[in-house]
């Protein structure tokens, strides 16, 4: 699970400071106050580690990426190049990670489940235009407290040197090698030549291996949604997510179906499947009575989405009732169709929800954490599911308070400032900020002095 997060002079923000990532972590405030941001910053290394080009320290994006956030330029703080970019990742493994010391009879290092990533970007000397080149300045790892990394040295010729810091380790080079390695393939990998020129590197391979296995267990998805089709082709692909706007929903499902995959409802419940399962989690949502995925003949690839909206109720195609419905498919299939123990990343996932659905998806995204593991990063504008979460911490049940992280998001003259929300252990928040969700007693004072006017007219 993801732990910790922190930004320096990334788009809006100067510096996040250290952003502690729950189970459930939620991101609320203004348009433009730099929530997006927070989000962004995760899609870039996962898209960077999922690119082919190892020469790219970060790959900001084009129209098949997962963000597209232009170049250097557009994405550091005030769009000033001599600024360094800085990103800094927590995680926690299920098991320790151990580093061992081949060099000195296999003594270990270091041995924790906390491990640690950043890495400093910078634009390159001479760099000129909109487009500058840019290169890794420092990236390191931490296993515990103990950090191992790269850094540029200070000559100028583009060279770096390899560094162990917090504990007694250090690397061993033979003799007649150079004291120098190349740039870091990416930015967060060390080159062959670190292998070849220390004899007792060889475990930073597993470093970068385990960095970027978390970062393909992150999972995106976006906030404008695609549009129900009245039939699907489904020819045995098995989609590792839903699509940016949730076009594999439906593919998820046929894929998990012929894997024979399932999931326990609770304690002592029959398995089901997805299929069943997301219509569960409908019918609780109070959208429809039945959902089912079937051939438009035996053995065609073609498939249809057709629901009940009430029991005994007739049959129509999902693109035949509210539009809801295709709206959070893809949220509730994403959450049950990932592996155990992913992330996801959702932006908006309220969008074109009647508030009732919108506070029922708190209890999705609970229920997904609590069966599977999965943890879930949210920015979103909905009171009412803010609301539910506040009140499954009241009741104790489902969800304590050190499970939630909660944050305000706000945009001044010296950029995005990022409020923590203090819950206690009723739910209650106590630095609730000023209009968090508008003027609800202002809107109310002045409705009442509206009609007070009008009656008063109306009699004279």
């Amino acid at each position: 699970m993801l732990t910790r997060l922190r930004l320096q002079n990334f788009k809006s923000w100067a510096s996040t400071g250290d952003i502690r990532l729950a189970p459930i972590t939620g991101f609320f405030g203004t348009n433009s106050s730099g929530k997006t941001s927070l989000l962004q910053s995760l899609l870039l290394l996962k898209q960077t580690a999922d690119s082919a080009d190892r020469g790219l320290a970060l790959h900001f994006g084009d129209a098949t990426t997962l963000v597209n956030l232009g170049d250097f330029t557009s994405v550091v703080y005030r769009h000033d190049i001599g600024s360094r970019l800085f990103i800094a990742l927590d995680w926690t493994l299920m098991k320790p990670f151990c580093v061992m010391d081949t060099a000195h009879e296999d003594r270990k290092v270091a041995a924790s489940p906390d491990l640690s990533f950043d890495t400093t970007i910078t634009a390159l000397n001479g760099a000129t235009g909109r487009m500058p080149r840019v290169g890794v300045a420092e990236m390191g790892y931490g296993v515990g407290k103990v950090r191992f990394g790269m850094r540029r040295t200070e000559d100028g010729k583009g060279e770096y040197e390899i560094f162990s810091e917090n504990g007694d380790f250090n690397f061993v080079q033979p003799r007649g090698r150079p004291p120098t390695v190349p740039s870091p393939t990416k930015c967060y990998g060390f080159p062959d030549q670190v292998r070849a020129y220390y004899q007792n590197a060889g475990f930073l391979s597993d470093l970068e291996l385990t960095f970027e296995e978390k970062l393909k267990q992150i999972y995106y998805l976006g906030p404008l949604r695609a549009y129900p089709e009245r039939t699907y082709i489904w020819a045995g692909a098995q989609p590792t997510d839903m699509g940016r706007a949730g076009e594999e929903a439906v593919n998820a499902i046929l894929s998990s179906r012929d894997r024979g995959e399932t999931i326990s409802p609770g304690y002592r419940k029959r398995r089901v499947t997805l299929e069943q399962y997301v219509a569960l989690w409908l019918q609780r949502l109070g959208l429809i009575a039945e959902f089912n995925v079937e051939p438009v003949a035996e053995g065609s690839q073609i498939f249809q989405v057709k629901v009940r909206k009430v029991s005994g109720g007739a049959e129509a195609l999902i693109t035949d009732v509210g539009f809801g419905v295709s709206q959070i498919l893809p949220v509730v299939v994403l959450c049950f169709y990932v592996p155990e123990g992913s992330t996801i990343i959702l932006e908006q996932p309220e969008i074109h929800l009647h508030p009732a659905v919108q506070a029922g998806l708190a209890d999705v995204l609970i229920d997904a954490y609590r069966k599977r593991g999965v943890q879930v990063l949210v920015e979103s504008h909905s009171e009412h599911f803010l609301r539910r979460l506040q009140r499954r911490i009241a009741e104790a049940e489902l969800l304590s308070k050190d499970e939630v992280a909660l944050y305000f998001c706000e945009i001044g003259e010296k950029g995005s400032a990022l409020i923590p929300l203090e819950l206690d252990i009723f739910g209650n928040i106590s630095n609730w900020p000023e209009d968090f969700f508008g003027d609800e007693f202002g809107e109310l004072a002045a409705t009442q002095e509206a009609i007070i006017q009008r009656k008063q007219r109306e009699r004279a």
